[in-house]
Order: C-alpha cells, then sequence, then structure tokens
C-alpha cells in the first residue's frame, strides 16, 4: 500500500528529534516493568526499587529500529539509581529476552506495552526510583490534521493504546 502524504506514522525517539514541519501526537506513555525470575530474591515485593537490582546480571531485549531509543530509557533510569546495566545477553525479541530471564541469566527491565505475552517462570513487578516511561507519539504533518481520514486514524491509533494493560503489572 502507497503511503500518502497525510499518513500518520507511529514513532518512538525523542520530540527534538523530528522535523518542525511534523506535530507529534501522544498516543501513549508506558511504564517499564522488572522482569524477574520466578525465584529471584526480590519476586515477594509490590514494587521493586530500581536500586536493589545493582549488581545484577542484566538480559537486554530491545528490538531493532526506532526502539532502540527505549534502550536509553532503561540505561538512564539505572543511572539515575546509581548504577549501570551489565548485560549478559542480549534478545531482538521482549519473548526471547523473558525466555533468557526465566532460565536465570539475569533480570530486564522492559515496557510493559510489550509484555503481553508473559513467557513461564518470570514474573513482572513495577519499578521505582525512577520509573523509566516509554513516550509513544504518531509524528504527522502539520497539514494533515485537518483530513478527517488523519483524524479518524489518530483517533483509532489512541484507543489502540489504550486497550494496552498498563495499570496491572502482571504481578503474580
Amino acid at each position: 500500500m502507497a503511503r500518502g502524504r497525510a499518513d500518520p506514522a507511529v514513532v518512538v525517539r525523542e520530540p527534538d528529534r523530528v522535523r518542525e514541519v511534523f506535530r507529534l501526537v501522544g498516543l501513549l506513555d508506558g511504564p517499564y516493568a522488572a522482569v524477574l525470575p520466578s525465584g529471584h530474591r526480590l519476586v515477594g515485593e509490590e514494587v521493586v526499587d530500581l536500586k536493589e537490582l545493582r549488581g545484577e546480571q542484566w538480559v537486554g531485549g530491545e528490538p531493532p529500529g526506532p526502539a532502540w531509543a527505549c534502550l536509553g530509557r532503561v540505561t538512564g533510569a539505572c543511572a539515575a539509581a546509581g548504577f549501570s546495566t551489565g548485560v549478559v545477553v542480549h534478545s531482538e525479541d521482549y519473548g526471547t529476552a523473558q525466555g533468557f530471564v526465566a532460565a536465570g541469566l539475569g533480570v530486564a527491565l522492559m515496557p510493559r506495552s510489550g509484555l503481553r505475552g508473559r513467557y513461564p517462570g518470570v514474573v513482572l513487578r513495577p519499578v521505582r526510583g525512577p520509573e523509566p516511561v516509554r513516550v509513544i507519539s504518531a509524528a504527522v504533518r502539520e497539514t494533515a490534521l485537518q483530513q478527517p481520514a488523519a483524524r479518524g486514524l489518530l483517533e483509532a491509533l489512541r484507543e489502540a493504546a489504550a486497550g494496552v494493560p498498563l495499570n496491572g503489572s502482571g504481578a503474580d
């Protein structure tokens, strides 16, 4: 299908990196969750303080493309908590990364919206101190915002984003 000039595109990146001819329309501010192996010392906690994950081995789980911007959220949050991640294994797929966590290779931070299909043997917990958030927006040409088709698509994208389970942490 050919894309027209007015077609919105979903982007995951910092707002200051998009040309001025586009307006970023917010779709989802999605928090991250700690992904822990089921036998981890912190699974009994309701919320995991990020600094408690200092010294852990880490599993990286960011797919290629614009989502790599999400990796900066993880490393930035860990740096704010006073440490850097020691990634021992990396996958470009959240499901595979969860499998590595379940196998006990490390812990991970992943966007909750990317964890709809939870892998057996992992426990998800909200994090704090700080809690990274993935911001997903649609980049729309300013001129397209007046077109009914573009407005309709943006509304559909907002509704789809609103259906992402973010309030429940997936905690057991």
